[in-house]
């Protein structure tokens, strides 16, 4: 998501004569576009921002930017502003549409800038310079509804609002007129969860197999899907359309029903692994990897071992594993039964082990 939004606001720079520089010394405009999912990103802002002081005081006429999900929190943007007074303009997730009129105006008055919108609506942008080769990123949603309790999307993104399909169409055949991309991957919080805002628009089934129907010779995939909504229609689809990947990745985040309902995720393993089941059973080729969170609070050994005994009975081609990382504004952070730092990098090398084991045996 921050990828293709990054290659958004390079496509409005491009209409203004700028292109991308080699490095920040030979840069007229650096910008941050931040994310803000675990601490560690942030930190890595802060450090990557601050180092720009020497350079911003020798070369006072670069104009430095920040703006995502990490300066879409308003007290985290207040503090940049007042720790960092080189940073000239910052802007949170709703408003990078209008950069161009940011950037005249700091040019114009020559005076910082810092405004965070609190909801946006969704701005159809054609002008976007792609920098991911033969793949091409197409946002279907924007934000999330579904407020996991580990989780500061949707306060960062905002409330879930689905693209018009036709907008979608017309963007994904641009594309494949243009004869140079292989595939198309649809980008969404949640992209099961497509049209349930938008009534008329269809759901994801449907812009799956509309998409299909465009002539070409591509293929299409998508991210990321949430288990509650991904239908058995859904997964009749992936298997019979010949241009839809055969992978599909599915977050489960733990193993444990007591840690599920914790998260606030709204399925059960047992549900989950009856859509795995009916996913290998329809694609038996189908490529499956997942996301675990470890060291959630609350998280014992029992529930962690469960978590490890639904690796091993999936087998996951890919697993993406992360530590419990507290986010500002999300309910877990006041949760009981906090583990460890020590215990959770125990916990996430035993599974990135259990990984290799798995993927060993299979290849």
């Amino acid at each position: 998501m921050n990828v293709h939004e990054s290659e958004k606001m390079a496509g409005l720079l491009k209409k203004i004569g700028y292109f991308p520089a080699e490095n920040i010394l030979n840069a007229d405009i650096i910008i941050f576009n931040t994310c803000a999912i675990r601490e560690g990103a942030q930190d890595r802002v802060l450090g990557n921002v601050g180092a720009l002081k020497k350079i911003k005081k020798k070369f006072p006429n670069k104009v430095v930017i920040v703006c995502g999900c990490m300066t879409q929190q308003l007290s985290v943007a207040q503090k940049l502003y007042s720790t960092f007074p080189f940073v000239d303009i910052i802007l949170g997730t709703h408003n990078t549409h209008q950069l161009l009129k940011y950037l005249e105006d700091f040019k114009k008055y020559g005076k910082r800038i810092l405004d965070i919108v609190e909801e946006g609506e969704i701005c159809e942008n054609n002008d976007i310079e792609r920098t991911s080769g033969k793949n091409a990123w197409v946002n279907i949603t924007y934000g999330c509804n579904n407020f996991c309790t580990y989780c500061i999307v949707p306060y960062v993104r905002g409330r879930e609002k689905s693209r018009d399909k036709s907008k979608i169409l017309e963007e994904i055949e641009n594309l494949v007129k243009q004869n140079q991309y292989q595939t198309i991957t649809l980008l969404g919080q949640n992209v099961n969860s497509y049209g349930q805002d938008k009534e008329g628009n269809g759901n994801f089934n449907e812009l799956l197999n509309d998409i299909c129907k465009i002539k070409g010779n591509f293929k299409l995939t998508f991210m990321t899907s949430h288990p509650k909504d991904l239908s058995f229609e859904v997964i009749d689809t992936i298997a019979n359309q010949e241009k839809i990947l055969k992978e599909i990745h599915l977050p489960v985040q733990s193993g444990s029903n007591k840690i599920l309902k914790l998260m606030n995720r709204k399925y059960t393993i047992e549900e989950y692994l009856k859509k795995i089941e009916y996913i290998k059973f329809k694609i038996p080729n189908c490529k499956l990897t997942t996301d675990i969170i470890v060291g959630f609070p609350g998280e014992t050994e029992t529930d962690f071992m469960e978590t490890c005994n639904l690796i091993e009975k999936v087998r996951f081609d890919s697993i993406f594993a992360f530590m419990y990382s507290e986010r500002p504004n999300t309910p877990a952070i006041k949760f009981d039964g906090k583990v460890d730092e020590k215990e959770k990098n125990r916990r996430v090398n035993y599974i990135l082990n259990l990984e290799k084991k798995i993927q060993k045996d299979k290849h």
